[in-house]
């Protein structure tokens, strides 16, 4: 695969910092990247923002797969972490979102979701692992991003009543009216 470098804003830990992203990493990137038959992206942002919290958390907890033994993690504290937790602290909390969040989804979408967003595997590979038919794995991973990004309040737009109750308002003359009853301001 071919980088594609973005530069681009994340929160992380409250703190909102630029980082250097390749979309061409994840199967969840690519997919945002292309575009269907009528022009839309093939996953929305709200489901690439989803995908990419669980991935976030899946690497917080320190669940990707190593090839060496890992000697850095003494369960002192990282130096710049801005939560103040040791590395055990802060893994076995993002091993507890990643739990709630998989438990949300659901046992028929959270294999799915740590396959592609977790794992990196390929909507090709995963259909054939499982014996899906082709073009399924999109489909079924829709569904799965969705409930996902219900689970962490995301949404495509933002939903709320058609118009907000009307609490009070201030006349031009500086005093409020309330039931037509007149007070002067600060009494």
């Amino acid at each position: 695969m071919n980088a594609a470098f973005e530069r681009t804003t994340v929160e992380v830990d409250g703190l909102t910092v630029e980082v250097l992203v390749d979309l061409a990493e994840s199967p969840l990137g690519w997919l945002a990247r292309r575009r269907s038959r009528d022009g839309r992206p093939m996953i929305d942002a709200f489901q690439l923002a989803a995908g990419d919290r669980l991935r976030l958390d899946f690497t917080r907890a320190q669940m990707t797969p190593r090839l060496t033994a890992d000697w850095s993690s003494t369960g002192g504290r990282r130096p710049g972490a801005p939560t103040g937790l040791t590395v055990s602290e802060a893994s076995l909390a993002a091993k507890g979102r990643m739990q709630r969040a998989l438990d949300a989804v659901g046992p028929e979408f959270s294999g799915l979701l740590l396959d592609v967003c977790c794992f990196l595997k390929g909507l090709e590979q995963v259909e054939g692992e499982r014996g899906w038919p082709a073009r399924t794995g999109k489909v079924v991973l829709g569904l799965a991003l969705d409930r996902l990004a219900r689970h962490y309040g995301l949404a495509a737009s933002a939903k709320g009543p058609a118009q907000a109750r009307t609490r009070s308002w201030v006349a031009p003359n500086g005093r409020a009216r309330v039931d037509g009853a007149v007070s002067s301001p600060g009494g």
